[in-house]
């Protein structure tokens, strides 16, 4: 192996790092000529056509003329649509046996005529058949009875609007013969 003196390195340690240092500014001075001649060409380019800006059309404002009128995203409060006519269900009312089956799984099966007065023979999906007359109820939408012929139970329901409220319904039962 090669033994240097100390002077020796150091002088060897200078001239490395004054090469370093040359090829160091060599290299960025090529680089800011490159940089300088590509800036020259392209300033003697001719520049682009640009496109003149669209016309812009003025605002033409907006008149909200539906501000007094009811809200469609609120609930309607009954009494305050045309369609509200007071009808409502007796919640106090004590319900009847009949009123907790749906009127289609009902099925009148017969009348039965005592004293002048008419009943009504109906029978539940369970198969028993029970006796009702006109004024009471059945059904789950309110049913009150008005008539009573050997052909059909006539009532009126008590149904849900589109406006919040109620309406009276016409529904029968009819002998299924």
């Amino acid at each position: 192996m090669l033994k240097l003196s100390h002077t020796s390195g150091l002088r060897l340690l200078g001239a490395a790092l004054v090469c370093a240092g040359y090829a160091a500014l060599t290299a960025c001075t090529s680089a800011d000529s490159d940089l300088a001649r590509f800036i020259e060409d392209t300033k003697k380019e001719p520049g682009g056509r640009v496109e003149p800006l669209p016309e812009i059309k003025p605002y033409e404002t907006f008149v909200y003329t539906a501000a007094d009128m009811r809200s469609p995203f609120l609930p309607s409060t009954p009494g305050a649509g045309a369609g509200y006519s007071g009808i409502r269900p007796d919640s106090k009312r004590n319900r009847e046996f009949l009123e907790q089956f749906s009127l289609d799984t009902l099925k009148m099966v017969g009348t039965l005529r005592l004293g002048g007065h008419m009943f009504g023979l109906v029978q539940t999906k369970d198969g028993l058949v029970h006796r009702v007359t006109a004024g009471e109820h059945l059904g789950q939408a309110e049913g009150k009875i008005t008539d009573i012929t050997p052909a059909k139970i006539s009532l009126i329901e008590i149904v849900p609007d589109s406006l919040g409220g109620y309406m009276e319904r016409p529904a029968a039962l009819a002998l299924n013969e």
